[in-house]
């Protein structure tokens, strides 16, 4: 599916009126206005009136249930019980985190048919390949896609065992970093570092070091300088590292508490301060999803 922004908003308002999110007619006529100015913000409003739908109809079943045992009066309050729930339902509607959330995400994939430029992390921005195309989730992946997974999937799996790090996670990571191995961190004398997560080189780093010129956020403003960064002998050896890194610095605790989803993975990652660019976080995650996809496709 391949839809432009209009189109995409399109298609959500379809699924919103098809499920009856919209209230009445003046909701649906709101909701195709807004899709002309702002694709994302019908979207977001969709989820929210799914997400409001499902927590009024949560509480009607709840307050019917107890009604039935006579718990909480008679039919007479029946009016009042439904503007009680009407207003419950909107003050749990929006909470971070929550399953309007989780809506929006799901349409947004699910009409974003055009592919989105993921641009590359610190380690892979110095070079203008890093930022290649990371396709929605299910799409048929690229040859660069596969080529790349399959060529670190037995190391990244060895390392998960080792560390409980998905594999999927650790590779999408590298992918980001090296723009699907496009870009990848190289020694003075052009050999491969094999730094594959863009791990710079701190002072208490004992190994050999790779220098490159990349782009820093620094107050939020992309700005380009020489950053040194490890080299290692191998990929096992970078996926070590790298599983080392995550699994055993307090510094990102809370990301070894997120395995179960590329969202919260990616959340925390930034969270933990792995990379300057502020939108590192949607990046990754775009980039976990499509490794995902490729593994769906190879089996």
């Amino acid at each position: 599916m391949n839809l432009q922004p209009a189109a995409a908003s399109g298609a959500a308002l379809v699924l919103a009126q098809q499920r009856g999110l919209a209230a009445d007619s003046n909701s649906l006529n709101q909701l195709n206005q807004l899709a002309g100015r702002d694709s994302r913000a019908a979207i977001r409003e969709t989820a929210r009136q799914f997400e409001a739908l499902f927590m009024r109809e949560l509480l009607k079943s709840m307050r019917e249930a107890t009604m039935s045992t006579g718990l909480m009066g008679d039919e007479a309050g029946g009016l009042g019980s439904q503007l009680l729930d009407e207003q419950w339902a909107v003050k749990l509607t929006g909470l971070p985190r929550g399953l309007g959330e989780m809506i929006e995400r799901q349409l947004m994939q699910q009409t974003q048919g055009a592919q989105e430029p993921a641009s590359a992390g610190p380690a892979a921005a110095h070079a203008p390949a890093a930022a290649v195309a990371a396709r929605p989730p299910f799409a048929t992946p690229s040859q660069a896609q596969a080529s790349f997974v399959a060529q670190h999937r037995q190391a990244a799996q060895q390392v998960e065992r080792e560390s409980g790090i998905p594999a999927s996670f650790m590779i999408g990571k590298a992918a980001h970093e090296t723009g699907w191995g496009r870009s990848p961190i190289r020694n003075a004398d052009g050999s491969d570092s094999f730094n594959l997560f863009g791990i710079k080189a701190t002072p208490g780093w004992r190994g050999r070091v790779a220098e490159i010129t990349t782009t820093e956020y620094v107050n939020g403003a992309p700005q380009r300088m020489v950053q040194r960064f490890r080299a290692y002998d191998n990929a096992v050896d970078a996926f070590r590292d790298y599983a080392r890194l995550i699994g055993r610095s307090p510094r990102y605790a809370e990301v070894m508490q997120n395995l179960h989803s590329p969202h919260a993975f990616a959340r925390e990652v930034q969270e933990a301060g792995y990379a300057t660019d502020p939108h590192y976080a949607a990046k990754l995650e775009r980039m976990i999803n499509a490794t995902l996809n490729v593994k769906r496709a190879l089996g």
